[in-house]
């Protein structure tokens, strides 16, 4: 065959009829594997196998290292079709065909019926439609500022083109000259409930057209039409460019030839005979009945994350003197991050809020690497994720309701992929002020319990912020660093100095004692934890001692702080977070598997709030210090 790259303008006739002959045995073997595992989806699996063939024999890779730095990324949208992938990477080397069909959708089978990054040759874990041309954007982005010049090729279905993501990462695409972006759709016409046109009809040619993209119109099963489609794709450097891939779903069998029943079921054992009659094929059925009672010889293999060498650079500490707000602290630290480190790739994307999340500096600094995604925040998320995996150190940074509320499903879908994105969120809790319940994101611990890769990060001040940027941007996995939006006072120790300025350093699970006390414990989070210490001092005028520990780890609380706390009669829980899921729910989580009946009171967040200043809007909560300091006179009456 042609040596890889799309570098020559036409197929040999040796190489398509090779092809040819290949696509007939591999339409077997994807209804030898959806038969087998009575699921799967055999009928677009057999429209876009000719582009899978393609792609994965003419691309730039290497079965014998499939994480080269410079290979070319595949990324399959629609990764139901996970049977053509099995098959064509088997095909081209990555690993045993046997094994694929044998052991596809079995449990503990790296063979999933969705295609994940745990199997060689996969670049990206699919199967919510519409994300993975977002993808396909980020690893674009991370060849130009790898400076690796790897082109990136996306395997599209037609029934997803009408999703809104679909259209920010088009026009992201162009924005950003992606010239080494190639789109491959299938065009089958079918999707689960019918015809497309019928479902939702999309003029996906003009679409890709109207928003600058070249668009080639070619066969998709015309192997010699469709290399050649995708080499002149590959030879345009001035623009993306779309190859829609005219095909028939269950292409090859006659009874499932443009039948919508096949999107998503294999076939009963007289309809595989049938087939593979027509296919002119064997029957391998019982053969691969056989092998799948034994075990998968293709292991899980993981992608992995460099961790960059970073100089960090000596912290700020921020003073009384005047007030700073968090989210000033971190646009500082991470623009200093950017000075210190010229020779390390670094991105951060912005969804039109800037100023707001105070990245301009890094945007001065390195205009470059600051994508500017506009009001997408669903494509900017699942890009950001993509730019991470291309060895890219990536921040992404909105308000908190934008960046985990709106995009609950791209942000699982990137802890899903092991991606060490590093996600900043502003405006968070009830400190967001006057904008009101659209924008209180008071589940920003919350939403991240139900996932198991994320770590999260709440400093309480500006200058633990700022140690905090430093720390999480070395940090390896997936990092978010919430805060709110006002101005506040440096936390102070007993002695009148900064808390977290000199000698402090920021570790990662690590609690820290703001006040000594044992007549009660306040354990308090993020934003509100001045006003806890302004009330724990307050109380010691009066002859109450109370404990302060401020937590900066939510979900990985510090075991040596929770049994001191434990210890005090009661524990007050203040955080401006919704009440139920946030510190509160880690610390009974905690109580719970340590069998320590803690005598624990909540005070948080009940319910979605007015319109309001943040200060106000606290005070009516009781998330002040006079609202603190009364709670824990409650509690303290209650105890004695």
């Amino acid at each position: 065959m042609l040596e890889r790259g799309f570098r020559e303008p036409v197929l040999d006739e040796a190489s398509a009829a090779d092809l040819e002959a290949r696509a007939v045995a591999l339409r077997g073997a994807i209804l030898t594997m959806t038969t087998l595992a009575a699921s799967g989806h055999p009928g677009g699996s057999m429209s876009s196998l000719e582009t899978y063939l393609l792609l994965y024999h003419f691309a730039d890779l290497d079965p014998v290292r499939p994480h080269r730095d410079d290979r070319d990324r595949i990324v399959v949208s629609h990764g139901h079709t996970s049977p053509g992938v099995y098959c064509a990477l088997a095909d081209a080397g990555f690993f045993a065909l046997d094994d694929a069909v044998a052991h596809f959708r079995q449990t503990a089978s790296v063979f999933e019926g969705h295609v994940e990054r745990s199997v060689p040759g996969v670049e990206w874990g699919t199967g919510n439609l519409g994300q993975g041309l977002s993808a396909g954007v980020g690893f674009a982005l991370g060849a130009r500022l790898t400076g690796r010049g790897y082109r990136t090729f996306v395997a599209m279905s037609d029934g997803e083109q009408h999703k809104g993501q679909v259209a920010e990462a088009r026009r992201l695409a162009v924005k950003e000259r992606l010239s080494g972006l190639t789109a491959i759709v299938d065009c089958n016409g079918i999707q689960i409930s019918g015809r497309t046109a019928d479902v939702m009809p999309v003029a996906i040619a003009a679409d890709f057209a109207a928003d600058g993209w070249g668009v080639i119109e070619v066969d998709g099963h015309d192997v010699r039409a469709l290399y050649a489609a995708i080499a002149e794709a590959v030879a345009d450097t001035s623009r993306p460019v779309a190859v829609i891939a005219h095909t028939v779903i269950g292409k090859g069998v006659s009874f499932m030839e443009d039948r919508a029943e096949f999107h998503g079921r294999g076939l009963s054992g007289d309809e595989y005979a049938r087939a593979m009659a027509e296919l002119g094929l064997a029957s391998s059925l019982e053969a691969a009945r056989e092998r799948r009672g034994g075990v998968t010889l293709t292991p899980a293999i993981h992608a992995g994350n460099r961790v960059p060498s970073l100089v960090t650079g000596e912290s700020r500490t921020y003073t009384r003197e005047k007030d700073a707000d968090n989210r000033s602290a971190w646009g500082t630290a991470l623009e200093e991050l950017a000075a210190l480190n010229p020779g390390v790739p670094m991105a951060v994307l912005d969804c039109d809020l800037a100023a707001s999340v105070k990245t301009e500096g890094f945007a001065r600094l390195r205009p470059d690497s600051f994508i500017q995604c506009g009001v997408g925040e669903h494509n900017a998320v699942a890009v950001a994720g993509a730019l991470s995996a291309s060895d890219v150190l990536t921040f992404f940074s909105d308000f908190g309701v934008f960046g985990i509320d709106e995009v609950y499903n791209q942000q699982r879908l990137n802890d899903i992929n092991d991606v060490p994105l590093k996600l900043v969120v502003t405006h968070c809790g009830l400190d967001v002020g006057e904008d009101g319940k659209t924008h209180q994101c008071i589940d920003y611990v919350g939403a991240f319990r139900s996932m198991f890769g994320w770590r999260v990060v709440v400093p309480a001040d500006p200058n633990q912020t700022d140690r905090a940027t430093r720390a999480i941007a070395a940090m390896p996995g997936r990092v978010a660093l919430a805060m709110g939006r006002s101005k506040l006072p440096v936390i102070e120790d007993a002695r009148g100095k900064p808390l977290f300025g000199e000698g402090y350093r920021f570790e990662y699970g690590r609690a820290t004692w703001a006040r000594e006390g044992a007549d009660g414990t306040i354990l308090v989070m993020g934003t509100v934890a001045g006003a806890a210490v302004d009330a724990a001092d307050d109380l010691a005028q009066h002859g109450l001692r109370v404990g302060v520990c401020i937590v900066s780890a939510p979900l990985d609380l510090d075991s040596d702080a929770m049994e001191a706390a434990t210890r005090t009669p009661w524990v007050l829980v203040v955080e401006d977070h919704a009440a139920r899921t946030g510190l509160w729910a880690s610390v009974a989580e905690w109580s719970l598997a340590h069998g320590i009946a803690a005598n624990a009171t909540s005070l948080g967040v009940e319910g979605y709030q007015s319109s309001g200043a943040a200060r106000e809007l606290l005070a009516r909560v009781g998330l002040d210090a006079a609202g603190i300091a009364a709670k824990v006179r409650t509690l303290a009456h209650a105890t004695t």
